[in-house]
């Protein structure tokens, strides 16, 4: 039934009717971003990775906080930090927050002065590492990401935004109390307009900063190009339903009794963690949405594997090579593999992997620029090398001894030989300028007769 329901959906927002001009088709293509996000939430491998952050993020708060205490104690500026913490578990309550505050600030004072100063502070450094590790893999995964960055890379990068990452913050909060507080804007919100605009922009303040982090995670924390539209959109999706979310948990914990009477004393405890798995879920999805902003082919495929048959793989190794073959006899704008992917409507990953097939022949070369060009002039690139290529791509898997079978073999062999003798000396520069093959014409001449 649930595939039949989902083959449906995939009919209405992917079918004709989202292809049709008009105010109609155009609302049924915006909805398919919602509905490529609820799809893959319900599917599960985010709601796994959602979990296992929970688990990461109650390891690492505590080191976390202690690491940006002892870099901030430096500056003198360390107590700025509670409102940050505050504002993180103000969806759980007053009375909650502020005791879940005090509460990890005050281990993370105790950590930060005892054992940071040490032998420690390579250790803290080492674990917020490996958790930060944890969640570029997450987003990798949401990003279609194979390769992660290499250890030297993370090093520096990641101890490069621990450092500087606490320092801005605190920067930019204590800039934004100072210019609130200076005498000229004192004197100008004196005004009711102003005063008014004034309430507004402080109510306004958190999810700004919460979408501000959100764009700053979305660019920087996948290890591939993300443009910065599509991480803003994301981030803008992401902080509107951290609010919303936050303010339905709220009346959740305030108007629920359960909590209290099974867990008592840590129903707040519980209420915690639930928030913090929201909190991830509610990131990783605004990931997600970015990843489809900025790469819409993969709206139909989502998180699945793809697998292309052999007869899909031939078409698009020639279609790929016929492109590249016309740019480079034409003159015309050379092509990346972001650009075939929208050309053919098929995502980026079935024609990045074709290309690194191709390319591994020496079929095509890659430019400094990530563009595609033929590897050798296109009269000299034969079809049936192109075919074979598409054909032979390992899958991965290694398959059994073949047991020899003559009829089986023979059958195999003669349609190898039927394929080489109808492709014949066709070469790419024949496919593009369209050269009519005698092969075809005596076919075509034969069906006609009849």
């Amino acid at each position: 039934m649930w595939a039949r329901i989902w083959g449906f959906l995939d009919w209405c927002f992917f079918g004709p009717a989202s292809q049709r001009p008009g105010l109609g088709g155009a609302v049924l293509r915006v909805l398919r971003y919602a509905y490529a996000v609820v799809r893959d939430l319900l599917r599960g491998e985010i709601n796994l990775r959602a979990m296992g952050l929970v688990y990461t993020t109650l390891l690492s708060l505590i080191p976390l906080l202690a690491f940006s205490f002892a870099i901030l104690k430096l500056f003198g500026g360390h107590q700025r930090l509670v409102p940050v913490v505050h504002e993180f578990f103000s969806p759980l309550g007053a009375t909650a927050a502020a005791e879940l505050t005090a509460r990890v600030l005050n281990f993370a004072n105790h950590v930060s002065s005892g054992v940071v100063g040490s032998v420690g502070l390579a250790l803290l450094a080492w674990t917020l590492i490996g958790t930060i590790k944890k969640v570029e893999d997450s987003f990798n995964f949401l990003w279609h990401v194979d390769q992660a960055r290499s250890f030297a890379r993370r090093l520096a990068e990641y101890s490069t935004l621990l450092i500087a990452g606490p320092v801005l913050l605190v920067g930019f909060l204590g800039l934004t109390h100072a210019a609130l507080d200076s005498a000229p804007v004192q004197e100008m919100v004196r005004l009711p307009l102003l005063q008014r605009l004034r309430g507004t922009g402080i109510a306004l303040a958190p999810y700004a900063m919460v979408t501000a982090f959100f764009t700053a995670m979305y660019m920087m924390v996948p290890n591939t190009r993300v443009q910065w539209r599509a991480a803003l959109t994301g981030a803008v999706v992401a902080g509107v339903a951290w609010a919303a979310t936050g303010k339905m948990f709220t009346a959740f914990v305030v108007y629920s009794t359960r909590l209290t009477i099974v867990y008592a004393g840590f129903a707040f405890v519980v209420a915690a963690l639930l928030w913090t798995y929201f909190g991830w879920l509610i990131l990783l999805a605004g990931a997600l949405l970015s990843f489809y902003v900025q790469n819409p082919t993969y709206l139909r495929l989502g998180l699945q594997q793809l697998r292309l048959s052999a007869e899909e793989q031939e078409q698009l190794a020639l279609r790929i090579m016929y492109y590249l073959g016309r740019a480079h006899v034409a003159g015309g704008r050379r092509w990346s593999v972001a650009r075939l992917a929208t050309e053919l409507d098929l995502p980026g990953i079935a024609v990045a992997q074709m290309a690194g097939a191709l390319e591994h022949a020496r079929l095509l070369l890659v430019t400094d620029n990530d563009e595609l060009v033929p590897g050798r002039d296109p009269g000299s690139i034969r079809a049936i090398e192109i075919l074979e290529i598409a054909r032979r791509q390992r899958s991965g898997h290694v398959l059994p001894r073949l047991v020899p079978l003559p009829p089986v073999d023979r059958l195999l062999s003669g349609i190898a030989d039927a394929r080489r003798s109808l492709c014949g000396e066709l070469t790419l520069r024949d496919l593009i300028d369209e050269v009519p093959r005698p092969a075809l014409l005596v076919t075509h001449r034969q069906s006609s007769s009849r």
